[in-house]
């Protein structure tokens, strides 16, 4: 049974990351017309993905779906609306501010910054630009999940609250240096990635199927949206404080 569920996993992988190998092949083999470099490398790197995604989806199967519904669910059962928008709070903010991919770009983006002439070169200022950076991020994610709980607990309608968000995005738009402009949209991207998608989805699923007259279908779902929608206006606005 065991190997039976290992390799139904493993298959379900390879056919996962099936359309990325063939793109690279087709265009590798006919427009590049070139073997690939260390193909011994290659085909053991793509060995290693494969057997890494297959344990990432079963220990999100296993651990991190499971204990997200299981804590939203104790804590709407507890009755305490206070720690409950603490945990969400908490549970956005901590999930980004330690997200892999965010690291990267504000370190990057600090760089960029500092070879531009933005702000100093001195590696104290690049590392003010970056944290400051992500904590504008992850506390705009913690309150975007804060949000997102309490419109399931009020029942909104989401397309209120995202269609006002993206006009607010807009008008920072406006009014927000050019310079952080595409930073704050790639903000929206970078936090939703491979830790914070899980438990925010898991949270928003269980937290609706615990609360009586709410579906988990229709009002578990869309804290993400939220999670992409405020780090946008957040650093823009950070923007506006570091570049004037």
């Amino acid at each position: 049974m065991i190997l039976t569920l290992i390799l139904k996993k493993l298959k379900s992988s390879m056919t996962d990351l099936l359309p990325i190998v063939l793109v690279i092949a087709f265009f590798q083999i006919f427009v590049l017309k070139q073997p690939l470099p260390q193909i011994g490398d290659v085909l053991f790197g793509a060995l290693l993905v494969v057997v890494g995604l297959s344990l990432f989806v079963q220990g999100l199967e296993m651990g991190l779906f499971p204990i997200g519904e299981a804590m939203a669910q104790a804590l709407a059962r507890k009755g305490s609306l206070f720690w409950l928008l603490c945990f969400a709070f908490a549970l956005g903010f901590s999930t980004t501010v330690a997200e892999p991919a965010l690291i990267a770009v504000a370190a990057e983006a600090a760089a960029i910054a500092g070879a531009g002439g933005l702000i100093e070169s001195t590696p104290e200022a690049l590392q003010s630009y970056a944290f400051g950076l992500r904590m504008a991020v992850a506390f705009s994610v913690g309150l975007a999940i804060l949000i997102g709980v309490v419109r399931i607990l009020k029942g909104w309608p989401i397309h209120y609250l995202i269609i006002g968000g993206y006009c607010i995005v807009m008008l920072m738009t406006i009014i927000a240096p050019a310079e952080i402009i595409g930073i704050a949209y790639d903000a929206g991207g970078v936090t939703t990635s491979t830790i914070t998608v899980p438990l925010v989805a898991a949270l928003g699923v269980g937290l609706a199927s615990s609360i009586r007259g709410r579906s988990p279908l229709l009002d578990g779902f869309g804290l993400i949206a939220f999670a992409s929608l405020l780090p946008m206006i957040f650093v823009m606005g950070y923007g506006l404080v570091v570049f004037g």
